[in-house]
C-alpha cells in the first residue's frame, strides 16, 4: 500500500530578531529558496530542498529555526516579509485544528521539504561561486567569541563610544567613505580579524518599528585600533542611493558617518567563526576585495604588520588585489601606498579612469597568474574574497583559469581550498 501524503510538514523558517541581514544565506542556498525585502529574510517552501547549504555559514543561527505547519498552508513569504519575531510552534492541538481546516490529517507528518526543487532544463549544472567557499576557519586560526550581546543574549547591547570618525575618501566627490573607531571602556568585546558586528540605529522605521541593526566588518586587529585599547575600527560607506542608482538614504551608514567624538552607539555581537585569518607560521594570505570589502584585509595587513614589527612571528606572503571605480574612491589608499613592498604585494583595479579601459580585481589576477599559480599550489595558502556579489562569481573563476592555465585541476584544488578552510568568500 502507498503511504499516505504528510499534512503536516516542517517548514524553514529564518528568525528576524537575531537576523543581522548580512545577506549570506541568500548568496548561499544553492536554489534560490531564500530572498528579502527591505526588512526580512524569508525562506520559500515550494523551492526550499533541505540541503542545508545555508546553515553553517550564518554567523547568528538565525537561519537555523522550523515550524511544524499544515502542508496545504505553511506560512506565505507575505507573512515571513511582516514578522518582527518567529510566530511561537503551534501546540498539536493547534495543528490538528489547523490541518482540519486545510482539509489533511494531523497524523501524516513530513520529514521532507513541501516540494523538490526544480531540475535545470538544460540538464547542465551551472557554476556557482559559493558552492567553492568554506564554511570552515583555517586550522590555526584562533577561537572566535561569537553572539556576545544581541537579542537572545542576556544584554541586549553593549555601549560604545566613538573615539574617531574621518573621512578615508577624497573630499568633493560623492564617495564618501569613513573610518570609525569605537571604544568598549571596560565592557568585554573580544574580536577577530574577519569578524563582523552590528549596529543598531537609534528610531523607527516607516512602520513604527526599531530599525534592526546593521552588519559591518571590523577593520582592525584583534588587539584593537590602538595596540592595547578595548576599541576596534570599521569601514563604512554612506549609502545615498540603492543598486538600482536610485536615490536613497541608507539609515545606518548616515548615522555612522554622522557621528561625532563622544557620541555612544549600540553594538550587538560580534558575529562570524570561518572568515578568520590563519596564525601558523609562513602561511600566505591573498586578500581580493573592492570598495568597503577592504575592512577586513586591512585588519589582517595591520596585524601582519604588527606581528612582523615584533619580529617573533615568521610570516609568509601577503598579496592583495584592491578594486574600485576610481583612485580618489579607494579606502585608505594613501596608508596602503607606504607598505614596505616586501611586506605586501599590491595589485589595483580601477574600472572608471578617464581615457583608460575598465580593468577589475580579475583582471589583474590573471596578469598575475604565476605569481597565483605557485600560492594556489602551496596548502599553506589562504584566500578571501569580499566586496559586492556581482564580484564574487569572476573572481573564482579567475582563480579556476589560473589554475587551469598552470596545468593544475581546478576541481582538486578548489575542493581542498574548501574543505581545509582557505577560500573564504564574504559577498553582500
Amino acid at each position: 500500500m502507498n503511504a499516505p501524503l504528510p499534512t503536516v510538514v516542517k517548514q524553514h523558517v529564518i528568525d528576524p530578531e537575531i537576523c543581522i541581514r548580512c545577506n549570506t544565506c541568500e548568496a548561499t542556498c544553492p536554489v534560490g529558496a531564500i530572498t528579502h525585502d527591505s526588512r526580512n529574510y524569508v525562506i520559500d517552501v515550494a523551492t526550499c530542498n533541505w540541503c542545508n547549504a545555508c546553515i553553517s555559514p550564518c554567523p547568528t543561527g538565525s537561519i537555523d529555526n522550523y515550524r511544524s505547519v499544515p502542508a496545504g498552508r505553511p506560512y506565505t513569504l507575505e507573512e515571513q516579509f511582516s514578522w518582527d519575531e518567529l510566530p511561537a510552534e503551534l501546540s498539536p492541538d493547534q495543528l490538528q485544528a489547523a490541518v482540519a481546516e486545510s482539509g489533511g490529517d494531523a497524523s501524516a507528518v513530513a520529514a521532507e521539504p513541501a516540494a523538490a526543487p526544480a531540475a535545470d532544463p538544460s540538464g547542465e549544472t551551472a557554476f556557482r561561486s559559493a558552492d567553492w567557499g568554506a564554511t570552515l576557519p583555517p586550522w590555526s586560526a584562533a577561537h572566535a567569541y561569537t553572539n556576545l550581546y544581541g537579542p537572545k543574549a542576556v544584554q541586549k547591547t553593549v555601549t560604545a563610544t566613538v573615539t574617531g570618525n574621518v573621512r578615508v575618501t577624497e573630499v568633493g566627490k560623492d564617495y564618501d567613505t569613513h573610518h570609525i573607531v569605537l571604544d568598549f571602556g571596560a565592557m568585554p568585546f573580544p574580536v577577530l580579524e574577519g569578524q563582523s558586528i552590528g549596529i543598531v540605529p537609534p528610531g523607527t522605521d516607516d512602520k513604527g518599528k526599531p530599525h534592526h541593526a546593521r552588519q559591518y566588518s571590523i577593520a582592525s586587529p584583534r588587539n584593537g585600533e590602538r595596540p592595547g585599547y578595548n576599541n576596534l575600527s570599521l569601514t563604512i560607506k554612506r549609502v545615498l542611493e540603492d543598486h538600482a542608482g536610485k536615490p536613497v538614504r541608507g539609515v545606518a551608514s548616515n548615522y555612522m558617518c554622522d557621528l561625532q567624538v563622544g557620541d555612544t552607539v549600540q553594538v550587538i555581537g560580534p558575529f562570524g567563526t570561518s572568515f578568520l585569518m590563519p596564525n601558523h607560521p609562513r602561511s600566505n594570505i591573498v586578500m581580493i576585495c573592492t570598495g568597503t570589502g577592504s575592512a577586513p584585509m586591512r585588519a589582517m595587513t595591520e596585524w601582519r604588520r604588527r606581528l612582523r614589527a615584533s619580529g617573533k612571528f615568521e610570516g609568509g606572503k601577503l598579496m592583495l588585489f584592491f578594486g574600485a571605480r576610481t583612485q580618489e574612491e579607494l579606502p585608505y589608499f594613501g596608508p596602503l601606498q607606504n607598505l614596505p613592498k616586501d611586506f605586501i604585494d599590491i595589485n589595483f583595479a580601477f574600472s572608471r579612469t578617464a581615457g583608460a579601459p575598465k580593468r577589475y580585481v580579475q583582471d589583474a589576477m590573471r596578469e598575475r597568474a604565476a605569481d597565483l599559480a605557485a600560492l594556489l599550489q602551496d596548502p599553506n595558502t589562504f584566500i578571501y574574497v569580499c566586496g559586492l556579489k556581482s564580484m564574487e562569481e569572476g573572481v573564482v573563476l579567475a582563480l579556476r583559469d589560473v589554475a587551469q592555465q598552470a596545468g593544475l585541476s581546478w576541481d582538486t584544488i578548489g575542493a581542498a581550498l574548501k574543505t581545509e578552510g582557505r577560500l573564504h568568500l564574504e559577498t553582500y
